[in-house]
């Protein structure tokens, strides 16, 4: 009687422990399918904008050949409007999707917008002053350039740095996953192969230290007399630490 109690016992563990396997699974697979969802609604928001942001950001390197002060001005001021336009759009993307479905999810989201709506601020502060400078003194529209660029260097740190936090564990694989966050193959990206195209510099033509833009280009032209960029560039490209 003793041994097909002891039996009976055995057999009643061996059934709790196959259940409780198997709401482990189905909890697991449960928080991976959220994750999936949440990391959905990111990447089919921040598409359009990290498009943006990559194309404001290759811009501002771009040399043009004979482009005068005022017309390098407004470039670089509609430059700054779409980078701060695009991280803002970033940010309502990352808002909208919700907390992630982990531990300090709410807080990884919170952070991440902060950082994305303070560059975008920066930017905009950066557009004005662009618009400020005084094309007319070649030595002071010189100089104000070189300092644009030191800022939009920054920016593009702090850009990066907020979706970063996104892109690790978990998270960063759910992202991955999703057809418009995955890094493209063979892409100079910020971060090399191992960064989520989820990132305001996903392109590779933003630099998370100070690029060497148009605008310092020009303030070397400038600077020696002539309105014209100097027709060379040293662009940047380093791993970012986003759009």
């Amino acid at each position: 009687m003793a041994g097909r109690a002891a039996g009976r016992v055995a057999v009643a563990a061996s059934v709790a422990a196959v259940v409780a396997l198997g709401t482990t699974a189905c909890g697991g697979s449960d928080s991976t399918s959220k994750l999936d969802s949440w990391a959905k609604s990111v990447c089919g928001g921040i598409a359009t904008p990290i498009k943006t942001v990559a194309d404001a950001k290759a811009d501002t390197g771009r040399i043009v050949q004979g482009e005068s002060p005022t017309d390098l001005q407004k470039r670089l001021a509609d430059d700054m409007g779409q980078l701060a336009t695009g991280n803002q759009q970033i940010a309502q993307a990352v808002q909208a999707a919700g907390a992630p479905a982990t531990n300090g999810g709410s807080q990884t989201q919170a952070d991440a917008v902060s950082e994305l709506n303070q560059a975008a601020g920066g930017y905009t502060k950066v557009q004005q002053t662009v618009k400020a400078l005084p094309v007319n003194d070649q030595a002071r529209f010189a100089a104000g350039l070189r300092g644009v660029s030191d800022q939009i260097g920054q920016l593009s740190t702090q850009s990066s740095a907020a979706l970063q936090t996104l892109q690790t564990g978990d998270l960063g694989a759910a992202l991955n996953r999703q057809p418009g966050c995955a890094a493209p193959s063979g892409s100079p990206t910020d971060g090399g192969s191992g960064t989520s195209a989820a990132s305001p510099d996903a392109s590779g033509s933003a630099s998370s230290s100070a690029p060497t833009s148009s605008a310092s280009a020009s303030a070397s032209g400038t600077a020696k007399g002539s309105a014209k960029p100097s027709g060379t560039s040293s662009a940047k490209a380093s791993a970012s630490a986003s759009s």
